[in-house]
């Protein structure tokens, strides 16, 4: 198994996290909607066909969306191309290269309405990331109304209802 360094997690994090909710407020769409969206997917690891469901609530604004898609296009040794189809439908590439370690990864967001989206993202790993040489997501989120007193935006809050602060 290769060493798991704090390159290799951004990269990481930014084609399997990042980049299906950038495309989703990059270029020509409207904002999204400021308050607590609920985000739902679901991850699929390869080999093995590892199954994974994940759920959370996400506080946001248009300053965190845009500093997001800001993480984005400045990840050290990572190059994006996010292209506008047509109204509300994005289709986005992604190549990063860290710690020896290559993610390809690509998808397509459906921009429903400024309450709305939907994406579907797929990375390979060269070589393997943690065990996983490629891995599938979909994801869709809903806007629910304002963030609950003493949220800010980026924080969480876990299906167990605990708060997760972005900050710490």
């Amino acid at each position: 198994m290769r060493r798991i360094t704090a390159a290799s997690i951004a990269a990481y994090a930014i084609t399997a996290l990042v980049l299906p909710c950038a495309a989703a407020h990059a270029g020509d769409t409207p904002k999204l909607k400021e308050g607590l969206w609920d985000i739902r997917g679901e991850r699929i690891e390869n080999p093995g066909g590892k199954r994974t469901e994940f759920a959370y609530k996400l506080c946001r604004d248009h300053a965190y969306d845009k500093a997001a898609e800001a993480l984005l296009k400045n990840v050290k040794g990572c190059t994006t191309v996010i292209k506008k189809l047509d109204s509300g439908k994005f289709s986005y590439a992604s190549t990063c290269t860290v710690d020896g370690m290559t993610i390809v990864s690509n998808g397509l967001s459906l921009y429903k309405s400024d309450s709305s989206t939907h994406s579907e993202t797929h990375a390979a790993y060269t070589p393997a990331f943690n065990g996983k040489s490629e891995e599938t997501m979909t994801q869709d989120q809903q806007y629910l109304g304002k963030c609950p007193t003493g949220m800010k935006p980026g924080d969480r809050i876990a299906p167990d209802g605990i708060i997760r602060h972005h900050d710490q």
